[in-house]
């Protein structure tokens, strides 16, 4: 299939909700459908500017967002608008906390409203249609992040977005792990094994025992080309014994965790 590309407009937001949405833009590219930020550029001696993105997200706390009113939006672009205060001319509306796996879905939505318009298929997809649908039957993927390392944990989020993983817990302590083990269940558990503050080999051993379908990850910088030959094999070795399917080296590489995440 030949790669797609969305560009999208970016109207405000915090620069954390910026970090998030540019990890998703960047992860995206490892899709046959992807997406990235559009900025309005006119190249040198050229009249007027490139063609306008196919999508607008607006920050509706943004004061950027007060021009969103006032103009009408370009042909064929949809207005994607997270917050209160949303225009008549709006697609889709978010609230606050952001959820990434939603905006993903709705870019998804946008391809396929584009591919409707140029007749290619027959949907209709302009308001969201309800679905009956046997509770019993859906079984939402959810997974556990631990580890007080809260970029990394950014960056995770956004990559389980990917692959449809929409529920999220995260965890920063050990008794706080234990409780969300005791009463949810897990698709992935990922583990911060650097962390001190958390009794991170216990916890990922009694994850992987109590969800043995579950991918159960670790993360250490003991695993990385910059640790000594020593600890690497000791780091590994402790893997194994912990029952962790997967041990990664930190700082996590984007093509290297995907190959285990598009598993789930």
């Amino acid at each position: 299939m030949q790669k797609q590309r969305i560009f999208v407009s970016v109207v405000g937001f915090s620069d954390t909700e910026r970090h998030a949405l540019n990890t998703v833009f960047r992860l995206s590219e490892d899709r046959d459908l992807c997406y990235a930020p559009w900025s309005p550029m006119t190249a040198p001696g050229a009249i007027g500017t490139v063609a306008p993105a196919e999508v607008a997200l607006v920050d509706g706390q943004s004061a950027e967002a007060v021009l969103s009113h006032a103009k009408a939006l370009p042909a064929g672009q949809r207005l994607i608008w997270v917050g209160p205060g949303a225009p008549e001319q709006v697609w889709r509306v978010l609230q606050r906390p952001i959820q990434w796996a939603d905006v993903l879905n709705d870019l998804d939505a946008v391809f396929a409203a584009k591919q409707t318009d140029s007749g290619l298929i027959d949907l209709d997809i302009s308001t969201p249609a309800p679905l009956e649908l046997d509770p019993s039957l859906v079984r939402v993927k959810r997974a556990l992040l631990v580890g007080s390392d809260e970029q990394e944990r950014m960056y995770l989020r956004s990559r389980l977005a990917l692959v449809g993983v929409v529920e999220l817990d995260e965890a920063t302590t050990t008794e706080a792990t234990m409780d969300l083990m005791g009463c949810n269940d897990y698709c992935c558990g990922v583990f911060n094994l650097d962390d001190k503050q958390v009794d991170v080999w216990s916890l990922a051993r009694m994850f992987a025992q109590r969800y043995p379908q579950a991918l159960t990850l670790a993360s250490s910088e003991m695993a990385g080309p910059l640790a000594d030959w020593w600890n690497r094999r000791r780091v590994r070795r402790h893997t194994r014994q912990a029952g962790i399917s997967v041990l990664l080296a930190r700082p996590l590489q984007p093509r290297e965790l995907s190959q285990w995440m598009d598993l789930l």
